[in-house]
């Protein structure tokens, strides 16, 4: 049997991308998302520490990040306040789709009409598509209902797939 620290090895290489993702949606920066990811996973470690180490429960880990991402977000709304003469731009210049498509235009795209999503749905999508979560699972993480998560779901898809259209019939027009 494999020692606890080679489990949680396997399990972040397997579900540290997905979390870095739903991380994304909470921070402006990748660096600031992957210190909330590896809060989150700290917090997992030592709340496992009774229970033998085990993995964790990967809606916990998506609602802990939740919740850092919520701190993160008053935290940063103050600093704003008090620094007011900044300008803060989003270097979302990171693929957080697959490394692979970087330079794929449809992903690029895709990736910004995601963004471009209001938070409850991006956040319902990226713990779906990309989390591989269950709607009651969402449900948990957020807690909403699972019909409320699967009807952010339906709805997300849908603005998603008008917005995709759209991009494609004024490629088509100024073609």
């Amino acid at each position: 049997m494999d020692s606890p620290a080679n489990e949680w090895k396997k399990w972040l290489a397997e579900n540290g991308p997905r979390l870095l993702l739903f991380a994304r949606g909470w921070c402006n920066s990748r660096q600031d998302a992957e210190d909330l990811v590896q809060d989150a996973v700290l917090k997992m470690w030592h709340h496992q520490a009774e229970k033998g180490h085990r993995t964790p429960d990967l809606p916990l880990v998506f609602s802990t990040i939740r919740f850092g991402g919520l701190n993160h977000h008053r935290t940063e709304s103050r600093r704003r306040k008090r620094e007011e003469s900044v300008i803060y731009l989003n270097d979302f210049k990171d693929v957080w789709l697959d490394p692979l498509l970087e330079e794929d235009e449809e992903a690029l795209i895709l990736r910004e009409a995601v963004q471009n999503l209001s938070q409850k749905l991006r956040e319902v999508v990226v713990m779906k598509f990309w989390g591989g979560l269950t709607f009651s699972q969402i449900s948990e993480t957020l807690a909403v209902s699972p019909n409320t998560a699967a009807s952010r779901y339906r709805y997300a898809l849908e603005q998603l797939a008008h917005e995709l259209r759209r991009i494609k019939e004024d490629r088509h027009a100024s073609a």
